[in-house]
C-alpha cells in the first residue's frame, strides 16, 4: 500500500465508538448493540494539532477506552507496546486497538485477530474506517508506529553513522541496530487488547474457542476407535472359530488395529485441548464472580471457608473433565455392548439384564453420593475451623487454657473418620460390585444357551465378547459415578461464584462515568451528594437498619457522623460509596443516579476507607497497597504523590527502615505493619484516589493523639469533601 493511502486505515477519536463496536463484531466477541457515546469534552485537548507524542500516556484516554469497551460488554486491557519485539506483538495481539503516535489529531489502527483472518507470512489484517479488512505488511505497520519515537534520536544516530564512516550498503542495518540499542526499553504508544468479558455467557465463550465442535470431534474419535476395535476382534474371532485362520486374516486384523492409532492420538489431543481451554474460561469466570459478590454474601464467611471454596474450584475443574471423558467412554462402550449382545445367543435375556444392572449401578452411585456429601461437609467444616484457629492462634495462646485447645478438634476428627469409613465402603461396593457382579450375572445368563448349544459356536462367542465389553464399560462407569458425585458436591460450593459472574452491573455512559465533574468555584455551596428517604435492611433481618434517612453533602463540607454501635453508620457509608443499594429512596451524585453514572463511575467519585476489620493489606509491595485504587503500574507522579502523603501521615520513618522502601513487600508474608501503620495506609489509599467525596469509617480509632493530628491535617488538606464516621 502506498504511503499516501495509509491514512485511509486510521480511525479518529470521533469515529472510535462505532469502530470499536465494528472491531468487536468482526472479531466474534458478540458486543452489545448499544451505541458508544461520543468522547467527553475532557478528551478534546488530546484530539487537536498540539496533541503529540506526550499525549500517549494520558490517563483520561485510557479510562475512556476501557469504559467504552465495558459499555459494549467486552474488555479492553491496556498492554505495553515495546519498541523491541513489536513485530511479535503485531503478529499475535489481535483483536487490538493501537494508537499511532505523531503530531496532530489522535489516530488509531484496529488490528483483527489472526485466527479469524489468516494472512500470509509477514502480514497483518486491519479494519479500515469503511469496514474493509485490509492486509498490511508488518514492517509497514512498524514504521507507522515507531516513526515518532525514532525521530527523537534519529538525528543523533545519523550523525554517529556519518562520523563513523559506515558505508551506504551497511548504513540501513547499522542504523536499525543503533536505534534498537537506544530505544530498546521505550514504549511506542498505547495498545489495548480486546477480549470477551469473563462474565459473558459461558456457552458463548466455549463456542468462541470452538469447544463444542471439538467435543463433537472427540465423540467421533472415541466412537470410531471402539468401532474399529469391535471389527478387529470380530474378524479374528470369526476366522479362528470357523477354522480358516491364516496370515491374510492376521494381516487384516493387524491393519485395523493400526488404524486405531491415529484415532487414539486425535482423541488424546482433543481431550487435552478441551481440558486447557475449558479450564481457562472456568477459572476466569470464578475469579470474576468472586469480585462481584455482594458484601452480605462474603462478610459472614471466614478465611477457612474461602480456602475451602478455592480447593473445591480446583476439584470441579479436574473432576468435571474426568467425569465427561469417563461418561463419554462408558456410554460408547455400553452402546457397543448392547449392539454386540443383540447379535449373540440369548438375546432377550441379555438385553433385559444389561439395563437392569445399569439401573442398580446408578442406585449404588446415588448411595455413594449421599455419603460423600456428608463427608465433604465434615471436611470443609474442619478446614474452616483449623484455618480460623491458625489465624487466631495468638488469641488462643493468651486466653484459652492449654488443656482445652483440641477438645473440639478431637470431636470433629472422630466424626470425620466415621464418615470416611462409610464413604469408602460405598465407593468400594460400587467399584467392586458393579463390574464383577455384571460379569457373574452375564455368565449365568449364558449358561442355558451354552448347554443347549452343546459346545462353542460363533453366536455364543459374540455374546461372551459383549459381556466382556459391558464389564469394561461398568468399570469405567463406576469410576465415572464417583467422579460425578465429587464434581456435583464441589460444584455446590463454587456455584455462587460462577453465577455471580453473570450478574449485570450498572454501566454508565463512558462520556459521563469516567469524567470527573469540574469544581465550581463560583458556587461553593453546591450539593455534591443528596440522599432522600433511604431505606435499607439486611436479608436476615426484618426491621430496616436505615429508615427515612436523608442527607445533603455540599462541596467542601467536613462532616462528622457520630452514633452508637449498631446504629447504621457504617451501613449508610456503604450506601453512599456504592457498596450496597438501598431498597427504596433516592441517592444522587451531582444530580445523577447510579443508573446514569454506572457502578464504576460512582465508585471513582466516592471512595471510602472501611472499618479496620473490612480493610486489608495485601501481600504485595508497599506502593501497590497505596496505589491499588488508582492505577497500576504507576507513573512517576503517582509514586511522588504517594511518597508525599506518607510523609504527611508520619510514615516516613517506616519507609526509611524498609530495605526496598516503597517497593518493599508487605502483608502476612512480608514486612509486618502495626495496627496504626495499617490504618494510615488505608487513609493514604483513599486519598490517593483523588475522589470528590472521601468517607473514613473509624479510620482514626487506632491512632495515638500525635498521629491523629498528623492524619487529620493531611486529610483536611487533601480531601475535597469529607465525611468521617466515628463513635461519640
Amino acid at each position: 500500500m502506498k504511503k499516501e493511502d495509509l491514512s485511509a486505515l486510521f480511525w479518529s477519536l470521533s469515529q472510535f465508538g462505532p469502530g470499536l463496536e465494528a472491531l468487536a463484531r468482526k472479531s466474534k466477541l458478540e458486543p452489545s448493540s448499544l451505541p458508544v457515546p461520543h468522547p467527553p469534552g475532557s478528551l478534546a485537548a488530546l484530539d487537536n494539532e498540539s496533541a503529540g507524542f506526550g499525549a500517549l500516556n494520558d490517563g483520561a484516554l485510557n479510562q475512556w477506552i476501557e469504559s467504552a469497551a465495558t459499555w459494549l460488554g467486552v474488555e479492553a486491557e491496556p498492554s505495553a507496546m515495546p519498541y523491541e519485539g513489536l513485530e511479535q506483538l503485531l503478529e499475535n495481539a489481535g483483536p487490538a486497538v493501537l494508537q499511532v503516535p505523531g503530531k496532530g489529531p489522535l489516530r488509531f489502527l484496529f488490528l483483527l485477530p489472526r485466527t479469524l483472518f489468516p494472512r500470509g507470512r509477514g502480514r497483518i489484517m486491519v479494519l479500515a474506517p469503511d469496514l474493509r479488512t485490509v492486509p498490511l505488511r508488518i514492517d509497514t505497520a512498524r514504521a507507522l508506529l515507531c516513526s515518532a519515537l525514532e525521530e527523537t534520536v534519529a538525528s543523533e544516530a545519523d550523525r554517529l553513522l556519518s562520523e563513523a564512516g559506515i558505508p551506504d550498503a551497511r548504513r540501513r542495518a547499522a542504523r536499525a541496530a543503533l536505534l534498537l540499542e537506544r530505544l530498546r526499553t521505550k514504549e511506542v504508544g498505547g495498545c489495548w487488547l480486546l477480549r470477551p468479558s469473563p462474565g459473558a455467557d459461558f456457552w458463548s465463550q466455549a463456542k468462541r474457542l470452538h469447544l463444542p465442535r471439538r467435543l463433537g470431534a472427540l465423540l467421533v474419535a472415541f466412537a470410531a476407535e471402539y468401532f474399529l476395535l469391535i471389527i478387529s476382534w470380530w474378524l479374528i474371532g470369526r476366522a479362528a472359530l470357523s477354522g480358516h485362520l491364516d496370515y491374510g486374516w492376521l494381516f487384516a486384523w493387524a491393519l485395523i488395529l493400526l488404524t486405531v492409532v491415529p484415532f487414539r492420538f486425535w482423541g488424546t489431543w482433543l481431550q487435552g485441548v478441551l481440558a486447557v481451554n475449558g479450564g481457562t474460561i472456568f477459572k476466569q469466570r470464578l475469579l470474576f464472580g468472586a469480585l462481584r459478590l455482594k458484601p452480605e454474601e462474603i462478610r459472614h464467611k471466614g478465611v477457612g471457608q474461602f480456602l475451602g471454596e478455592v480447593m473445591e474450584s480446583e476439584a470441579v475443574e479436574l473432576l468435571a473433565l474426568n467425569v465427561g471423558f469417563q461418561a463419554l467412554t462408558a456410554a460408547i462402550e455400553l452402546i457397543a455392548a448392547e449392539f454386540v449382545l443383540s447379535q449373540g445367543v440369548g438375546r432377550g435375556l441379555e438385553l433385559i439384564l444389561l439395563p437392569s444392572w445399569l439401573a442398580l449401578t446408578l442406585l449404588m452411585g446415588a448411595r455413594y453420593f449421599r455419603r460423600r456429601q456428608r463427608w465433604t461437609e465434615s471436611r470443609l467444616s474442619m478446614t474452616n475451623d483449623l484455618t480460623e484457629r491458625m489465624v487466631g492462634h495468638r488469641t488462643r495462646l493468651a486466653q484459652e487454657a492449654r488443656q482445652h485447645w483440641h477438645d473440639d478438634e478431637d470431636e470433629d476428627l472422630e466424626r470425620y473418620l466415621e464418615r470416611s469409613k462409610t464413604m469408602d465402603g460405598a465407593a468400594a461396593l460400587l467399584m467392586a460390585l458393579a463390574p464383577r457382579g455384571w460379569l457373574l450375572l452375564g455368565m449365568l445368563g449364558l449358561t442355558g444357551a451354552f448347554v443347549a448349544s452343546q459346545g462353542l459356536n460363533i453366536t455364543l462367542a459374540i455374546s461372551l465378547g459383549g459381556i466382556l465389553l459391558a464389564y469394561r464399560a461398568f468399570k469405567r462407569l463406576s469410576l465415572g459415578l464417583i467422579s460425578l458425585a465429587d464434581a456435583i458436591i464441589s460444584w455446590q460450593q463454587v456455584a455462587p461464584l460462577f453465577q455471580a459472574a453473570g450478574r449485570t452491573q450498572l454501566q454508565g455512559s463512558p462520556a459521563i462515568a469516567l469524567t470527573p465533574a469540574a469544581p465550581n468555584d463560583d458556587n461553593g455551596n453546591q450539593a455534591v451528594m443528596e440522599a432522600h428517604d433511604l431505606v435499607f435492611r439486611y436479608q436476615d433481618r426484618g426491621e430496616p437498619v436505615l429508615k427515612g434517612c436523608s442527607l445533603t453533602i455540599r462541596r467542601g463540607d467536613r462532616l462528622l457522623l457520630e452514633g452508637s454501635s449498631g446504629g447504621g453508620k457504617s451501613t449508610l457509608a456503604s450506601l453512599l460509596v456504592g457498596l450496597r443499594v438501598p431498597q427504596s429512596g433516592l441517592l444522587l451524585l451531582h444530580g445523577l443516579d447510579r443508573q446514569t453514572l454506572g457502578d464504576e463511575g460512582w465508585r471513582q467519585r466516592v471512595v471510602s476507607a472501611p472499618q479496620f476489620h473490612e480493610n486489608h493489606v495485601l501481600t504485595e509491595t508497599f506502593a501497590f497497597n497505596l496505589l491499588m485504587g488508582r492505577r497500576w503500574p504507576p507513573h512517576e507522579e503517582d509514586m511522588m504523590e504517594a511518597s508525599a502523603i506518607c510523609r504527611e501521615l508520619g510514615l516516613e520513618p517506616l519507609l526509611n527502615k524498609m530495605p526496598a522502601g516503597m517497593l518493599q513487600m508487605v502483608g502476612e508474608t512480608g514486612w509486618q505493619l502495626s495496627h496504626g501503620e495499617r490504618s494510615r495506609v488505608y487513609i493514604a489509599r483513599a486519598l490517593l484516589q483523588r475522589a470528590e467525596v472521601v468517607i473514613f469509617d473509624e479510620s482514626f480509632a487506632a491512632l495515638d493523639p500525635e498521629n491523629v493530628k498528623l492524619a487529620l491535617d493531611c486529610v483536611l488538606r487533601r480531601a475535597r469533601t469529607l465525611l468521617v464516621v466515628a463513635h461519640p
